[in-house]
């Protein structure tokens, strides 16, 4: 998935790559040439619910709640103390 996140810092652009086995989600994103893995996967109700610890500009995790309808994805993401954002995509 192509995503686009509207973060207070501007829009941050990643490829998310997910692999799903029952309710258990797993899987990693790319952004600016550095792999994160997810965590914390999980399929519930139809959306697609998962963390990830970043380093850099500084230490926070991001918490996913995702939709998909056909090539489409939306939902939204929590960065931590700096509140919610939108996120859109695309199947790549």
């Amino acid at each position: 998935w192509n995503i686009v996140m509207k973060t207070p810092m501007g829009d941050r652009e990643a490829v998310i790559t997910l692999h799903e086995d029952g309710d258990a989600l797993t899987g990693e994103a790319v952004a600016d040439s550095n792999a994160t893995p997810i965590k914390n996967g999980k399929v519930e109700e139809g959306h697609a619910k998962f963390e990830m610890d970043l380093t850099s500009p500084m230490p926070i995790t991001l918490e996913f709640d995702l939709e998909t309808s056909g090539d489409a994805l939306s939902g939204n993401v929590k960065l931590g103390m700096f509140g919610n954002s939108n996120v859109t995509g695309e199947r790549a």
